[in-house]
């Protein structure tokens, strides 16, 4: 029996904007899209062009709350081919939330309050 990786998945609140910010933030665009047949969600599935893993992001027409993320210790990690372009970008976009020298890693903040970690290509 063998398992591989095919989604992760986050809930989105404007679903609009978070659209937005992967595009411009990780270059991610949507490589497939599911309605409820009553309108009651969305579901769109992100790919980065390169692997096969999709990042669900799943809209709720009901939910009108920010989601709570607990403390929040659960992350996505991306491998940035341009590091130092990667940081520049997302400092102009004023979505780093962490920075760790030390390790030469930082996070990023979506709308939603998810981190997720850049990486350079090369560890």
């Amino acid at each position: 029996m063998k398992f591989t990786f095919s989604h992760n998945n986050l809930n989105v609140l404007d679903l609009e904007k978070s659209l937005k910010f992967y595009k411009e933030a990780l270059g991610l665009s949507e490589a497939r899209r599911k309605e409820g047949p009553d309108g009651s969600f969305v579901l769109v599935f992100l790919g980065d062009g390169t692997t096969p893993h999709r990042l669900e992001l799943t809209w709720l027409r009901d939910r009108k709350k920010k989601y709570d993320l607990g403390d929040n210790e659960i992350h996505l990690a991306f491998n940035a081919d341009d590091y130092a372009a990667a940081r520049e970008l997302h400092r102009k976009m004023g979505c780093i939330c962490y920075e760790n020298d030390a390790m030469g890693i930082y996070f990023i903040e979506d709308p939603d309050g998810y981190w997720l970690e850049i990486l350079p290509e090369k560890r």
